[in-house]
């Protein structure tokens, strides 16, 4: 009977090798989007996928670690898309703002278990995330230090950058954090929140020019 089985499981190994693992990945994304990490089984995403549960298993044995491996994807993909537009010259302080503030809020619409992921990861010291300290070290220094320039042109303290940088994240990112609960206070369904993030693409750019010349 073991033998059957895992005759079985190879032949659909072969069958599906190179596609299988794209699947179970998009299945997961998807349902992890929708649903929420706990809400979610691996049983879910086997049939979203269209395979059976030990192919499923065979590729990425436990649903942790399949989350684990979508969210550093995801993430190493966003800041792959960040790196140009923080490093592009030609761009004023308030156009790469508005531009880091339309991805940044796009991600996390399509990924909004992915803040959660990160901060743990940084708690335990992980080394998951160790590619994303080594890229986005130069990048902070070049934006920091463009910023520090705009700052000094526009007579603005710089002892702002830091708060800048603080709210510019937290208005960002704490919607999506107390997404659950604002949606339930609020009594939003999904359409409605997404809407009021795209209406915070524009307003988050206003907000922190307003903090810049704050004394």
């Amino acid at each position: 009977m073991l033998r059957h089985k895992t005759s079985n499981m190879a032949k659909q190994k072969k069958i599906d090798d190179g596609t299988a693992e794209q699947k179970i990945k998009e299945a997961a994304r998807k349902l992890f989007t929708e649903r929420g990490f706990d809400a979610v089984k691996t049983r879910d995403i086997a049939l979203e996928a269209g395979i059976n549960l030990a192919l499923l298993n065979y590729y990425f044995r436990s649903k942790q670690k399949l989350f684990d491996i979508i969210m550093v994807e995801n993430f190493e993909a966003f800041v792959n898309q960040l790196i140009p537009i923080l490093g592009d010259e030609n761009l004023s302080l308030d156009e790469t703002l508005e531009k880091v503030t339309g991805s940044y809020i796009d991600m996390l619409k399509l990924n909004p278990g992915l803040p959660f992921f990160i901060m743990n990861e940084m708690r335990s010291d992980s080394s998951k995330l160790q590619f994303v300290r080594g890229k986005m070290a130069d990048v902070r220094a070049g934006f920091l230090k463009r910023m520090g320039v705009t700052l000094l042109e526009k007579e603005i303290s710089p002892a702002n950058v830091g708060h800048l940088m603080m709210n510019f994240m937290g208005l960002i990112i704490f919607p999506f954090v107390a997404q659950p609960m604002m949606m339930k206070v609020n009594n939003f369904n999904k359409k409605e929140f997404d809407a009021l993030m795209e209406e915070r693409k524009k307003l988050i750019p206003i907000w922190l020019k307003a903090i810049m010349k704050a004394k």
